[in-house]
């Protein structure tokens, strides 16, 4: 990798990239794939981002400063930046959720009972699910809200991986200024771009577990990339 840090009593200190996963859907609940779909936050879901941001404030009492908050443009997402004190944010689309497409709305046993055999999202991407599980319908949430449903082709975890590193690209300059960025998005997303932060193959962002409204701490460690904390 480049040696992107320099050594030496006038070298600037880098800042760390937060990552922070928004609050409980009714949706993280029951198991179903979560992509663009954009189902909002339950109840829980905003105590547990009022509570992240707490943690967040607890770890990082400078906070973030201007033009260093960047959000999921997904509602589920940005209400929890918001409900964790940090509400001036920027939007960056490349932040949205995995696209599951066919798998959208549906539970890995559904998916798997459809094409006769186990499906994982990491191994085979939702680009080997069959086309007539895409379509678009609408799904009533436990309290009678009605949302849109669209499952269309979907990404390669790849393409995910390509959208990380954009980020990436986006917010190093910062962290190598010293700067701590944060990052509110989802749990794919953010795994995935883990793995593009550490240099390794996107499909190891499966062993990472990443909890909802929970926090994780990246940053350089002799001039590698590491975590230092995770799912705090």
């Amino acid at each position: 990798m480049s040696d992107y840090l320099t050594s030496g009593e006038d070298a600037s200190k880098p800042g760390y990239l937060v990552l922070l996963r928004h609050g409980q859907t009714a949706w993280s609940v029951s198991g179903q794939y979560t992509g663009r779909t954009d189902v909002p936050l339950n109840a829980e879901g905003r105590r547990q981002a009022m509570a992240g941001g707490k943690r967040l404030r607890e770890a990082f009492p400078d906070g973030f400063g201007r033009g260093h908050i960047f959000s999921s443009p997904l509602h589920r997402a940005s209400e929890t930046a918001q409900l964790a004190g940090y509400s001036d944010f920027e939007t960056l689309d490349d932040l949205e959720e995995w696209d599951y497409g066919p798998a959208e709305g549906r539970r890995r046993e559904e998916v798997g009972s459809a094409i006769g055999h186990d499906w994982c999202v990491w191994e085979e991407g939702p680009e080997t699910l069959p086309a007539q599980l895409q379509g678009d319908w609408v799904c009533t949430l436990p309290d009678g809200e009605k949302i849109d449903v669209h499952s269309g082709i979907g990404e390669t975890v790849d393409e995910g991986a390509a959208r990380a590193r954009r980020v990436i690209e986006r917010v190093t300059p910062l962290i190598l200024a010293g700067h701590n960025v944060l990052l509110v998005a989802h749990a794919h997303i953010l795994r995935v771009l883990t793995t593009q932060w550490l240099h390794v193959d996107p499909r190891a962002g499966r062993l990472l577990r990443f909890d909802t409204a929970h926090y994780s701490q990246l940053g350089y460690y002799k001039n590698d990339p590491v975590i230092v904390r995770w799912n705090v």
